[in-house]
């Protein structure tokens, strides 16, 4: 959670060496990089990898369906037929500008066709009588800006006593092809006059449609399917649901589940940063979908890596620390070397498959090796790492101490920088014996850096260590010119670094020679220290 050079390198350069041998691998990085690494990356031309937040998938990590909409004013037939087409139980209504207003699913149009006709009258008297015509193909004979609709509907069969015991005042009346009841229907106050099976409209007739402000139209079906699908004219914004039940893209897909448990919808619409749709979620996308697949460079306990990674799907791993708390249920490729840098195994690894390394990208790994190695003074470094860097030397046609030399330059001007900037920069979380314990390493040009700032240092990680509920905070500063390390501790176990390091009689925060590595010098014996502790 912390990188340093050598783990953005690993990422950057392994991923490299998978997508050479076929598979689709891309680099990242689990925190901000430190004023070292983001040097080689600008030296080298390679873009910073991508931030990882979370070893689960979000919901816009899985393949959702498609983000078919319909607009406020699509009419419920059309909804209808779309869903039929597009096999779909559910649909969003949208603005113009993709942003979601509601939902519209098969079940709130079942409840139309299935429910009581009051649901539909309430419809129908806010529907336009241009909704009205498209639904039922109709040709529009005569419109009028003020005509009067209740949304009751009467099919008008002719007896013997003709229409009389008809109420059709303010109604929509659909009838046949008798320009005599037509227009007595229109004078007794009909709302909107629906002719079926008719080919045209007299002319006394519109007369009359015109005088009593009552539309005209030709019906493209029969009484039946008039009647039916006149029900389906109005606009989904009328029985759309208000606020539906929406997920984000951000939203993490286990979590989306087991909202669903708490729902009964079959789709969730699933919005984008901007509120726009990006598509439909549903049960089986969240049984089907599966968490990410890592690979682990340079570091394996499952403390350091990123959120949730017991639940990801692990593939390898590539480092050269401890083994401690790493538990997988599948086997995995795990290549753990005892060497001064993971960016040498890798290399070692570009060499046993013969695949050639790009000058750049071995200028990187060549920066790697060094800075975990601290120019080979480590007592981690081995001689394949040596090996391994005179290589990668060679092929990004670089001089190994002039090199190294500017890249720890990169990190000069340390005596002005926040301190909580550089303790965070190489940070890494360990539960020794139960302590809550965090070790920091910080590569400093000169020891009296920091020796002028102790108070500052001491205040700051008193803060951290307290923040982060941390029985014990040691941080070290490094200087590959002192060749040694100073100590600052924090936290209730702090007295353990006195133990482990003491300084010199009448000093505070003595120089330890030749103590550089926090992985074979430091962790080692604060374990056996703080494991003597209850």
């Amino acid at each position: 959670m912390h990188p340093d050079t050598d783990s953005v390198a690993a990422a950057i350069a392994y991923a490299f060496f998978k997508r050479a041998k076929g598979f689709k691998a891309i680099p990242c990085r689990l925190g901000k990089l430190n004023a070292e690494t983001q040097y080689l990356l600008n030296r080298f031309g390679f873009e910073e990898p991508m931030f990882l937040e979370d070893a689960r998938k979000t919901l816009g990590e899985i393949d959702l369906d498609s983000p078919m909409s319909v607009t406020p004013d699509t009419t419920i037939y059309d909804t209808v037929n779309k869903m039929t087409d597009e096999n779909r139980p559910a649909f969003a209504v949208t603005d113009e500008s993709g942003k979601v207003l509601g939902l519209v699913s098969k079940s709130d149009l079942a409840n139309l066709g299935l429910g009581d006709t009051s649901l539909g009258i309430d419809l129908l008297r806010q529907t336009s009588i241009e909704e009205i015509r498209k639904t039922i193909s109709g040709t529009l004979i005569y419109d009028d800006p003020d005509y009067h609709l209740n949304g009751k509907v009467s099919i008008v069969a002719l007896a013997s006593d003709r229409y009389s015991n008809y109420e059709i005042k303010d109604r929509i009346v659909i009838l046949g092809d008798d320009p005599e009841a037509q227009k007595a229907l229109i004078e007794r106050g009909a709302g909107l006059l629906i002719v079926v099976w008719a080919k045209e409209i007299k002319e006394e007739v519109i007369e009359a449609a015109k005088a009593h402000h009552c539309p005209v139209m030709i019906s493209g079906h029969g009484s039946m399917n008039t009647s039916r699908f006149i029900y389906f004219a109005p606009p989904v914004k009328l029985v759309m649901t208000r606020n539906p039940v929406m997920f984000h893209t951000k939203d993490l897909a286990e979590n989306a589940g087991r909202k669903m448990l708490q729902t009964r919808y079959r789709t969730y619409p699933v919005t984008d940063a901007d509120g726009k749709l990006a598509g439909y979620v549903s049960r089986y996308h969240i049984m089907n979908y599966k968490n990410k697949k890592l690979i682990l460079v340079d570091h394996n306990e499952f403390s350091q890596s990123v959120r949730a990674v017991e639940k990801a799907q692990l593939m390898e791993v590539v480092d050269h620390h401890r083994i401690n708390d790493f538990a997988t249920q599948q086997p995995v490729s795990f290549r753990n070397e005892i060497v001064g840098s993971t960016a040498t195994i890798i290399a070692t690894m570009f060499r046993e498959n013969q695949i050639p390394l790009p000058k750049n990208l071995a200028g990187l790994l060549l920066g790697a090796v060094l800075s975990d190695t601290l120019m080979f003074q480590s007592p981690t470094t081995t001689e394949k790492d040596r090996e391994i860097a005179n290589i990668l030397a060679a092929v990004a046609d670089l001089d190994i101490e002039q090199f190294g030399a500017e890249m720890f330059a990169a990190v000069a001007g340390s005596e002005k920088r926040n301190i909580s900037e550089l303790i965070n920069q190489d940070i890494k979380y360990f539960d020794i014996n139960n302590f809550r314990t965090m070790v920091s390493q910080v590569i400093v040009p000169s020891i009296m850096d920091i020796k002028i700032r102790e108070n500052e240092v001491q205040s700051t990680i008193d803060n951290f260590a307290k923040r982060k509920e941390l029985d014990l905070l040691v941080v070290l500063f490094t200087s590959v010119i002192d060749n040694g390390s100073i100590f600052f501790a924090a936290g209730e176990q702090a007295g353990v670094i006195d133990d482990a390091f003491p300084n010199e009689p009448g000093e505070t925060h003595s120089l330890h020679k030749n103590i550089l590595s926090r992985k074979s010098q430091v962790l080692p014996i604060l374990t056996d220290f703080l494991s003597k502790r209850t």
